[in-house]
């Protein structure tokens, strides 16, 4: 799996655990930084990873910051792109099997690595589940296009 991480200055010493992680379990990985401590606006940052996993160059993505919440509402602005933020293993799994989710966001501030690893492998290994959360995935992507799904078994 191609997978594109990239962090700010607040995730960038987890980016570097991750992906040795990810190196160690076969993954290729696509690095787009930050390396050091230096401020860097995260919008930047989750731009540049969801485009990549929205024009299907990567697989999926994983954004780190300090709480994860900027980096999923600015990857969640980009088409194709189904980010998340998950703080343990339900989450994660569920994320994938539910949702299909795409991007993983991660809060290097307030999850311990050890915690993190085990959000990143139960998420990098779920698999979607399909069936009638196919059809749901596919009404997200029509909001993405303006559209308003209409559900068939409700008014």
């Amino acid at each position: 799996m191609i997978i594109a991480i990239g962090a700010n200055h607040h995730g960038y010493e987890v980016r570097e655990m991750l992906i040795e992680l990810l190196r160690q379990c076969g993954h290729e990985v696509l690095d787009f930084g930050v390396g050091d401590d230096r401020p860097v606006d995260y919008p930047d940052v989750a731009a540049t990873v969801a485009r990549k996993v929205g024009r299907k160059e990567a697989d999926r993505g994983i954004l780190i910051s300090g709480s994860g919440l900027g980096m999923c509402i600015a990857a969640n602005k980009v088409s194709g792109v189904r980010a998340v933020l998950c703080h343990d293993g339900m989450t994660a799994e569920m994320s994938r099997r539910h949702n299909d989710a795409n991007v993983l966001c991660l809060a290097a501030g307030m999850v311990g690595e050890n915690f993190i690893r085990h959000i990143v492998v139960t998420w990098i290994n779920a698999p979607f589940d399909g069936g009638c959360y196919s059809r749901q995935v596919e009404k997200i992507a029509l909001l993405e296009c303006g559209d308003v799904p209409q559900s068939e078994d409700r008014p």
